[in-house]
């Protein structure tokens, strides 16, 4: 898959997640913020596990082998996830996406910069800064108008 494809996913996924934490809050209205978290967390677990038994090419008897922070990453997503639930409600949509994109892209350039978990290691430049920063920035506008 080229680049550009890549990208356009990315952006795809970019406006779908810009839906979920609304979704997500309005069923905490009805159902409550701890469960709607769940429900959203075992419906993509569904969607998955149907995709994996459809396609799936991995090495499941791997996982005994991963570290223990490898596996990790649904803590790290219901917490998120839950996180939006809570704020979007508070402080609206566009604030709470612009304070988790903003922090993801200052995370992701500290990440990129020393090469990560054995990732490309990608210079910390001025251009790249440059852009974190005004995100950020954008982002306190964004909800300073809250």
């Amino acid at each position: 898959m080229s680049r550009i494809w890549i990208f356009a996913l990315m952006l795809l996924a970019g406006a779908v997640s810009a839906l979920q934490p609304s979704v997500n809050a309005r069923l905490a209205q009805r159902i409550g913020l701890l469960e709607s978290a769940f429900v959203s967390f075992a419906g993509g677990a569904l969607c998955l596990g149907v995709i994996v038994l459809m396609f799936g090419r991995g090495n499941w008897r791997a996982l005994p082998g991963a570290a223990p922070w490898e596996v990790l990453g649904g803590l790290m997503g219901a917490f998120y996830v839950t996180c939006l639930v809570l704020a979007v409600p508070r402080i609206g949509t566009t604030a709470a996406m612009a304070a988790a994109i903003s922090a993801q892209l200052a995370a992701g350039l500290l990440l990129d910069s020393v090469g990560a978990f054995g990732f490309q290691k990608l210079p910390m430049d001025i251009p790249r800064l440059a852009g974190v920063l005004l995100l950020v920035l954008g982002s306190l506008l964004v909800f300073r108008k809250v």
